[in-house]
């Protein structure tokens, strides 16, 4: 497609240089944790949110990124973790990109119609992740990040996130604009066969989710091909709600 890549940066989908290897310790707080680098104690970006506690164990393969930024606290990213058979990203910021990399490569069929793309358009009270143009009219799209998979089933959220409910107000609103608009779910592992709100996590949430699509509201669900060269959105799973 004939489009502008605006805020697109392929190399955070791709791992230019080697991921290093250390052992998972404790989480501090919200987005830092310790781990085990060679023997050091060391301080690591954690870019999620989320509660992750099925991630975030002692002991547990951890694959670093470097930050490449040398005024930052820490000196590396959590990239992946190692649970055995596979990988999970435990990157949360990657959704968008991999939702957007898929539309630049005509792999999203849903949003065949659409010929444009811009990041963080504001709609209501949020921000979303993308808005999608066309001949057709504009289509907001939001995504979310999943790491908790149980019974092969994808769930989000793990944590209450009363953002993620403005967000599916917002992107209610937007109906009533002539607009359409869709949730993306984003699982960063290979191992789901489906979705489903995680309704004993956020119940609110999961009732918003629910609301929504009754309004018109569209919900997606892909899982993600995971590797230590690169992290790509793979086939779409069913959403069961």
């Amino acid at each position: 497609m004939a489009a502008s890549l605006g805020w697109y940066h392929p190399s955070i989908l791709r791992y230019e240089s080697e991921l290093i290897e250390a052992r998972f310790i404790k989480r501090l707080n919200r987005f830092a944790a310790l781990v085990d680098l060679n023997g050091a104690e060391t301080l690591v970006h954690v870019a999620n949110s989320g509660r992750m506690h099925e991630l975030l164990v002692e002991g547990y393969r951890m694959l670093l990124r470097a930050a490449g930024n040398v005024h930052r606290k820490t000196a590396y990213d959590l990239a992946l973790v190692d649970l055995g058979p596979f990988l999970c990203s435990a990157d949360a910021r990657l959704p968008p990109y991999l939702v957007q990399e898929a539309f630049y490569e005509g792999r999203l069929d849903q949003f065949a119609d659409y010929e444009s793309l811009k990041r963080e358009v504001g709609l209501g009270e949020s921000r979303i992740d993308l808005m999608l143009s066309g001949p057709g009219g504009i289509c907001y799209v939001e995504t979310k990040s999943v790491t908790l998979v149980e019974e092969r089933v994808g769930l989000f959220p793990d944590a209450p996130t009363e953002r993620g409910r403005k967000h599916l107000m917002s992107l209610t609103k937007a109906l009533s604009s002539g607009h359409r608009a869709a949730v993306v779910f984003v699982v960063q592992r290979p191992d789901a066969v489906a979705f489903a709100p995680y309704d004993s996590a956020d119940p609110l949430f999961a009732h918003a989710l629910r609301k929504a699509v009754a309004q018109g509201v569209e919900a997606y669900a892909y899982k993600c091909r995971v590797s230590t060269q690169a992290i790509t959105l793979d086939s779409q799973i069913p959403v069961k709600l």
